[in-house]
């Protein structure tokens, strides 16, 4: 049935080729191939994804492994259950963007192809964007509409076993809605609750720049001062010497990820303190891509470095200094960067899917991960407990207003335009928060700070947070433009 609705999209897309050409209007080659490549993604056919990725993938492509394009036509197959054809957004001769919308969940999706410029045109690229001219959803009445409509959506996510998780959405610090689907662990059908402790991947940064914040508030240190002040005996004396804490916070001081092949060949169980994972990173820290400042690049190597200049500036361990300062006054009675070997009550496993030939596998996260998190990520919270750090921060509970509006404003002087100081910046009034990802991961605060509106979405799930929060932003900008 899949395969002959993929078939059926296809020919219509002929169909309105010849339509387009007899009215003098010729489809060009980058959206017929967008119309085919719909309808692929739309029938969920692994083996038809693989004959049209052999017989009309360009060379370039083809170099790529043949699983990495399956992987994307199960994966958009898998979100969506198909896709709708809405209407072309941009058509250059090469190249087409054409929305498309979801059928299990109704986001709207810019479906992007280009094309070799000779026939038989076929594919050199392919991905989803946002879309920029997508149809206007209808605004919710009242916010028991919001509250109404969102559930319906979830519960369609989670019955396609697509979102697994907890959903807190919040205006002025009031909760409009909660709810709590899927489960924690599958090995003994144990079902996700509102109190739930999930994985919460890099949100943890929040954490880091709000505590690195607290003690230049303390005058324990500044935003300017070198990171050889703090390390002196840092693998790359020079580099310190040029890396400010500024740099460190913005993910523009030149260092690079954790997740090396170090980490990868190592025990997890010998990285639990922070000078364990500054140990893992040293050979990493000798290398710096590029002078501090002059460019962006995400860099979890040099969050965990941040850690430790708060372990000098205050006196404390990471943990302890957060434990105290962060999570104590804000009330979060569940978060913390857990040990995992040791008895954790109430933890989500996380799980990934892996799509076969066979059909779906799904494996658990617990020997990929970290035994403990740190400043760069890998803690535990609830969505309760980030609505209360939310509030916190809000109310000037733990920073002053004046520093929390430092935190989440682009820093443009370090070539950072979207990123605060551990925190997204706010852009063209939009949110400021975090996100966090991994295999099992998938976690996101987003605080809308003009409007009062929270939405925090946390998942066992990779992946599967991104269309549950676009549900609830695009609700609540219908409503915000009534």
């Amino acid at each position: 049935m899949r395969s002959l609705f993929s078939k059926l999209l296809i020919v219509a897309g002929l169909v309105s080729a010849f339509a387009s050409m007899a009215a003098g209007q010729a489809e060009s080659a980058a959206v017929r191939r967008a119309k085919e490549i719909a309808g692929i993604l739309s029938s969920g056919d692994r083996a038809a994804a693989r004959r049209y990725v052999q017989e009309n993938f360009a060379e370039g492509m083809l170099k790529r492994p043949m699983e990495q394009h399956l992987g994307f036509f199960s994966r958009v197959h898998d979100q969506t259950r198909g896709l709708k054809l809405v209407k072309v957004q941009d058509e250059k001769p090469a190249e087409a963007t054409y929305i498309v919308q979801s059928e299990l969940t109704g986001l709207y999706e810019a479906l992007w192809v280009s094309v070799e410029e000779n026939a038989p045109h076929k594919v050199t690229g392919i991905g989803l964007r946002p879309p920029s001219d997508a149809p206007a959803i209808k605004a919710p009445a009242n916010e028991a509409e919001f509250a109404s409509r969102l559930d319906a959506a979830v519960k369609k996510l989670a019955a396609a076993d697509a979102f697994s998780g907890t959903v807190l959405i919040a205006k002025n610090g009031d909760a409009v809605y909660k709810g709590a689907f899927g489960e924690a662990n599958k090995d003994f059908s144990v079902p996700n609750r509102i109190d739930t402790k999930f994985n919460l991947g890099s949100m943890n940064k929040m954490f880091t720049g709000v505590a690195i914040a607290q003690l230049v508030e303390k005058g324990k240190l500044s935003y300017d001062d070198p990171l050889s002040k703090f390390i002196p005996d840092f693998p790359n004396a020079e580099a310190a010497k040029k890396i400010t804490i500024k740099h460190l916070l913005t993910h523009t001081s030149g260092l690079g990820g954790y997740f090396s092949p170090r980490f990868w060949d190592k025990s997890r169980a010998n990285l639990r303190t922070v000078d364990d994972m500054m140990a893992l990173v040293r050979e990493d820290e000798k290398d710096v891509s590029f002078e501090p400042g002059s460019r962006w690049q995400y860099s979890n190597t040099g969050m965990l470095v941040l850690g430790k200049v708060i372990e000098v500036a205050s006196g404390q361990s990471y943990f302890d200094y957060v434990r105290e300062n962060i999570y104590k006054p804000a009330g979060m009675v569940n978060s913390d960067t857990y040990e995992l070997d040791r008895i954790n009550k109430n933890l989500a496993v996380g799980y990934h899917k892996r799509f076969t030939d066979e059909g779906v596998a799904w494996s658990n996260n617990i020997f990929s991960h970290v035994m403990r998190g740190g400043p760069q990520g890998g803690g535990y919270s609830t969505v309760e407990d980030l609505l209360r750090f939310d509030k916190a921060l809000r109310s000037g509970k733990l920073v002053s207003a004046e520093t929390f509006r430092l935190l989440t404003k682009p820093k443009p002087e370090v070539n950072s335009p979207r990123y605060g100081y551990g925190f997204f910046a706010v852009v063209d009034g939009g949110p400021t928060g975090h996100s966090g990802g991994f295999e099992g991961i998938s976690s996101d605060l987003r605080m809308h700070l003009a409007s009062g509106w929270t939405v925090i979405v946390m998942s066992n799930y990779g992946g599967s947070s991104g269309p549950v929060w676009r549900l609830a932003e695009d609700l609540i900008s219908a409503m915000e433009k009534k």
